[in-house]
């Protein structure tokens, strides 16, 4: 019986010996082939698709990675734990476990091979199938299996099992250009892979072993087979009930693919174009008030003739944040050249910069909201502007010009605050206003004798908004300088003038809609009917609309009142509850200036600050001359500004009761004296309005020093 013990005792442990021998051998040579690899790629190697986010870090575009592939940047905690447990659960139960090769599941995989004369089920973990994709090579041969687990290997030295469960999750392969979860989870069902029912994470699972042939929208029986049996080994796992599975697989298989997200897709590809090396794109704009805005500048198009385009911006101007951008209804439309970024392009602003001449009129003391001005036919310097309907108003209040749109009021005032100084206000909002070349700025500037680009008018709307103040639109939320021009620091108009002009624009005619609380608006129509604008803001919002022909071609009837004022107010209608309303200074705005100002004030054009009116008692300013740079000892001590002597102007002519402005304020005098004494609070330019009972006025600027 021992004998027999021993025959058999002493082989096996032969055997046994042999075999610890050949096992500790194939440990060395595998360390071995393993420390002789190539170093792995660095994962920051891997070419993603540039995205671009919206300012909630919704995906608001992606571009194709490098090698022409959607593989869109994701991370775990982004994708669905359901896909994970059941990818787990289908291709590698023991991925926490191995140090990269299942030694069981290979054995196995063998075996079942051998019994069946054919491949039953892969032996391979998912470290080894990121091996594959890193190499992107084949592994039916025996040296190239034996590579693909050496990399594996490899793989679990350098990254810990989180970071390669994200590199299958970026490099998984799901039909066509398709790789990776997220880009897989927008092309099959059209969502981010954060939430995924359990019949869509099974098809994101079984869709990788065979990508072409179980493409859905190719092979859908295939996918759908497929997609079976992932819940089913999902649910004999435990991680859905059967009844979940049941459910799940009787579900179909959608057959179409999505179109990836295309949202901003102007102001997308300029900030890709602008910074090329960034893989990473984060924007002001709001992925759901740009899709609607887009939907409906689609719908608005459609009832338009084909060569006609519209833009549309809207930005918060509190903080700048630009919301929604949209360069053309639809970049892909040819025929209305949509690929045209109509937010960039430099056009004529028609009348929409005369609320800036009238802010600086007031500014400027020149007049207020309610002083009259007469409308007529007008000859300046050669000059001669008409109103848009060849009409005339005769005596109208600024208010009413303003709200009219009239053109020579507009001009007269121009020229009476200087076109040279809208410019550099409009300069100071940000903006770069264009001139045709060999022509310099003249008062044809308040009929939008210039170029600026649908951002310019909406920076420039959004710093009366902000009283004044100027405003740096902005869709970039990191540095983007070329992109974000901010405004400059100093006020565009003066807070005062500002509210007047915006108490004005309040004025303008309303939607009826219910939900659409008033807006101060202005609208313009360049020469020859090319562009319609329509700009306004609310208490929180400034909105600007351009609608027209790309190529500058005429198109005849279309106004800024009639064509883009509609889709202003739409716009706004979609802000929805979120809108803040405008001030109420409809009741203390005139009164304060009322109690200063006579009712019959009337703004004439002036000759050397005279009014030509051909009365022997003409109101005048006898002192100081008009442009003085008068020494009144001002100075700063510790205690203060201290000042030698004040400023007096003394003025001639006229009817009582005089009311004065300085800088834009007003200063009551006593009815009997005709002049006005003045501590300055500073020094630096004074510009004193005079006017009498029977509205004319005179007026100078004096530097003190």
């Amino acid at each position: 019986m021992k004998q027999g013990w021993s025959r058999i005792w002493r082989p096996g442990i032969v055997i046994a010996a042999c075999f610890s021998v050949l096992a500790g051998a194939g440990v060395w040579k595998v360390r071995h082939d393993v420390d002789r690899l190539d170093p792995l790629p660095p994962v920051a190697d891997l070419p993603l698709s540039v995205v671009v986010l919206d300012r909630s870090d919704r995906l608001l575009r992606a571009f194709t990675s490098s090698d022409e592939k959607w593989r869109l940047p994701v991370k775990l905690a982004e994708v669905d734990p359901l896909y994970v447990e059941m990818l787990l659960a289908f291709e590698d139960k023991r991925f926490f476990e191995h140090g990269g090769v299942d030694v069981r599941a290979l054995m196995r995989s063998l075996v079942q091979s051998v019994r069946h004369g054919r491949v039953v089920s892969g032996g391979s973990t998912l470290t080894m199938q990121v091996a594959r994709l890193i190499h992107e090579r084949p592994t039916k041969s025996f040296r190239r299996k034996y590579e693909q687990i050496l990399t594996a290997f490899k793989l679990e030295r350098t990254f810990d099992k989180e970071e390669i469960l994200r590199l299958y999750l970026l490099r998984a392969p799901f039909g066509g250009n398709v790789e990776g979860i997220r880009a897989a989870s927008l092309t099959w069902f059209g969502k981010e892979p954060g939430r995924l029912t359990a019949a869509e994470a099974a098809l994101l699972v079984a869709l990788p072993q065979s990508p072409e042939a179980r493409r859905p929208d190719r092979f859908a029986q295939n996918a759908r087979k497929a997609r079976n049996r992932v819940l089913a080994r999902a649910a004999a796992a435990g991680v859905i009930s059967q009844g979940e599975a049941a459910s799940a697989s009787a579900e179909p298989v959608r057959t179409r693919r999505y179109d990836m997200p295309l949202l901003a897709a102007h102001e997308s590809r300029h900030v890709r174009n602008t910074y090329p090396t960034r893989a990473l794109h984060r924007l002001t704009l709001d992925k759901t008030l740009q899709a609607t805005l887009e939907a409906q500048a689609r719908k608005r198009a459609g009832t338009l003739p084909s060569p006609i385009s519209l833009a549309i911006i809207v930005a918060d101007h509190s903080s700048g944040d630009i919301l929604a951008r949209l360069g053309s209804p639809d970049l892909l439309n040819e025929t209305r050249l949509g690929h045209v970024d109509m937010t960039r392009a430099i056009r004529s602003p028609g009348s929409t910069l005369k609320p800036f001449i009238y802010g600086l009129a007031f500014e400027e003391g020149v007049g207020v909201p309610e002083s009259l001005i007469a409308d007529r036919p007008t000859n300046i310097g050669g000059y001669q502007p008409t109103n848009f309907d060849r009409a005339y108003q005769g005596t109208v209040t600024l208010r009413e010009a303003l709200q009219l749109s009239l053109n020579t009021p507009a001009v007269q005032l121009l020229e009476s605050v200087g076109p040279a100084r809208l410019m550099a206000r409009l300069k100071r909002a940000g903006t770069r206003p264009e001139l045709e070349k060999g022509t310099s700025f003249g008062l044809a500037i308040s009929l939008g004798g210039l170029g600026l680009t649908l951002k310019d008018l909406a920076q420039a709307y959004g710093s009366l908004a902000n009283g004044g103040g100027p405003v740096g639109l902005k869709t970039c939320r990191a540095d983007c300088p070329e992109d974000d021009r901010k405004a400059r620091v100093l006020p565009v108009l003066s807070p005062k003038a500002a509210e007047m002009v915006a108490d004005i624009l309040k004025g303008m005619p309303q939607a009826r809609s219910a939900e659409t609380q008033h807006i101060a608006y202005k609208t313009g129509t360049s020469y020859g009917y090319r562009d319609a604008w329509a700009v306004g803001f609310d208490g929180r919002y400034v909105a600007a609309v351009w609608i027209g022909r790309t190529d500058g071609s005429p198109v005849p009837g279309q106004t800024g009142q009639k064509n883009a004022v509609p889709i202003l107010f739409e716009v706004f209608q979609k802000l929805g509850p979120s809108r803040v309303p405008l001030p109420n200074t409809a009741s203390d705005l005139p009164t304060a200036w009322q109690s200063a100002v006579p009712p019959s004030l009337k703004f004439a054009r002036t000759s050397g600050h005279r009014i030509e009116s051909g009365s022997s008692e003409t109101l005048s300013i006898a002192y100081p001359p008009d442009g003085a740079e008068l020494d009144l000892g001002l100075e700063s001590t510790s205690q203060g500004l201290h000042s030698a002597q004040p400023l007096v102007v003394k003025f001639k002519g006229g009817a009582a009761p005089y009311a004065v402005l300085v800088n834009g304020r007003p200063h009551r005098t006593d009815y009997g004296q005709n002049q006005l004494v003045l501590q300055p609070e500073a020094p630096g330019f004074a510009n004193v309005m005079v006017m009498d009972a029977k509205g004319e006025s005179a007026a100078v600027s004096v530097k003190m020093r």
